[in-house]
């Protein structure tokens, strides 16, 4: 394949995953932290990162979320769904190091 072309797919990619999860979160009105962090437009492996960092933040700041089932490939798993006011108190205080991370930050903080 073409250089140009693989990374114009990958662009493309990258954007319908982001818009996906944006338009799941409004529809729905919550989704997981990862899912949060996909719609502003990071990576799988970043917004695991970025999720992992922020769950450990839910204790202190109080946030609970609601439990739910998750799928993929008929698996069900449990996980945690969050309104974005809810990844918002995440994020005053998740401090990153990485520039990506904190852009990622600023784009989930205005999100709510």
């Amino acid at each position: 394949m073409i250089r140009s072309n693989r990374t114009r797919r990958a662009i493309i990619k990258a954007r319908s995953i982001a818009t996906r999860a944006a338009a799941r979160i409004a529809r729905r009105g919550t989704a997981t932290i990862a899912s949060h962090c996909l719609a502003v437009g990071l990576t799988r492996a970043e917004a695991s990162s970025v999720a992992g960092s922020l769950r450990d933040k839910t204790e202190k700041a109080g946030v609970v979320g609601v439990t739910g089932r998750a799928f993929r490939k008929g698996a069900a798993r449990p996980c945690t769904r969050y309104t974005a006011r809810e990844v918002a108190a995440l994020v005053a205080l998740y401090r990153p190091r990485k520039p990506a991370y904190k852009l990622a930050a600023a784009k989930l903080a205005l999100a709510a």
